[in-house]
């Protein structure tokens, strides 16, 4: 250990040691059968990760949290060896620790995010079900008829499919200029208010037109929150527990498919009105989507370092420390996630 201490003061050489040296190690793309992703920090000396972080420093006027931004740099550049990283209290050490040796004992911020991303993922699954029911009596609400290759028929299918159209060619595509102007949470935002407004106005509808706009506009909600809500669990996701939490999304759209399939079969026996009940049902999971989508931390236009300085410069600074102590570790797998300069990625994970 003693051999490791020596490499990571700022003003001294890491290539001097094994673990530096293997940390510098490039990983041949032809050759790499285990999927590595190479440490974009391994080959920077300790002088160029310091002179890093002093420009990010002096272009984003934050100066007050120099210290805090050098030490999860220098996390984030070997983060096994932590231990011996000067500058880092005992409480942070601790603190990670804790988030190797204890994988679920997060702060509550992030258990919010990820309940939050799983009512988004339900939304989706009713979403994609609501109609189900409602194919038995709309179109004739709408004095469509579809039987045989009629063009009725071929309404009802187009205005089934419209939302799935607008996920695919309109939705998915307006992620990335909504992410980049709004981040993720207002992003996440915009695409529940489509599927809230979207799902009312289908059951308030009065000809087949109408619904298939309706439609296609849940369609842009469904590709948009498709799109941002997977990305957004992971960014906020530990590595060591980063799969099993992403992987939520899947587990909770097969929930809200069963909970869409339930509110059709408890509304079809209502009456003339049933088809607009089981279409408007889907704003019920929308609504705490809604609001819990503000209870999550932080809103990161995803445009970069300049992005990173807003969330600094917005956040109180007990509440930053606090947070830096307890999330700290996660700067040691940021590299590689987010398309961002690397100190950017510092100052992000270490704000989760």
């Amino acid at each position: 250990m003693d051999e490791h201490k020596e490499s990571f003061g700022l003003t001294s050489r890491i290539y001097a040691t094994r673990s530096a040296e293997d940390g510098l190690a490039r990983v041949d793309l032809n050759r790499n059968i285990d999927a590595l992703i190479e440490n974009p920090l391994a080959h920077l000396t300790p002088e160029q990760l310091l002179r890093d972080v002093h420009d990010f420093v002096r272009e984003n006027h934050l100066e007050e949290h120099a210290d805090l931004l050098k030490k999860g740099a220098q996390v984030a550049k070997d983060p096994k060896f932590f231990e011996a990283i000067p500058g880092i209290t005992e409480t942070e050490k601790q603190a990670l620790r804790n988030e190797e040796n204890y994988r679920f004992k997060q702060p509550m911020a992030l258990y919010i995010t990820i309940i939050t991303c799983s009512v988004g993922a339900a939304v989706q699954g009713w979403d994609q079900t609501g109609s189900n029911g409602a194919n038995l009596n709309w179109p004739k609400a709408f004095g469509l008829s579809t039987t045989g290759n009629s063009r009725g028929t071929w309404i009802f299918g187009l205005v089934n499919a419209a939302p799935y159209f607008a996920s695919a060619f309109i939705g998915c595509w307006f992620s990335h200029p909504l992410n980049h102007r709004l981040g993720r949470r207002g992003t996440i935002f915009v695409s529940a208010i489509f599927c809230f407004l979207s799902v009312i106005g289908s059951a308030l509808t009065q000809t087949w037109p109408q619904l298939f706009v309706c439609r296609l506009l849940l369609g842009i909600g469904i590709g948009t929150k498709a799109s941002t809500i997977p990305v957004f669990a992971a960014e906020n996701s530990p590595a060591s527990i980063r799969g099993g939490l992403v992987m939520g999304w899947q587990l909770w759209v097969a929930f809200g498919i069963f909970m869409g399939s339930s509110a059709n079969l408890a509304m079809y026996q209502v009456g003339k009105i049933a088809w607009r009940l089981q279409l408007g049902s889907a704003f019920i999971p929308a609504v705490p989507l809604l609001i819990g989508i503000y209870l999550c931390p932080g809103n990161m236009p995803v445009n970069g370092s300049e992005s990173t300085a807003y969330v600094i410069k917005n956040r109180p600074a007990g509440t930053l420390r606090n947070i830096a102590t307890t999330m700290l570790f996660n700067l040691s797998d940021a590299f590689g996630i987010l398309p961002f300069k690397p100190l950017a990625i510092y100052t992000t994970y270490t704000l989760k």
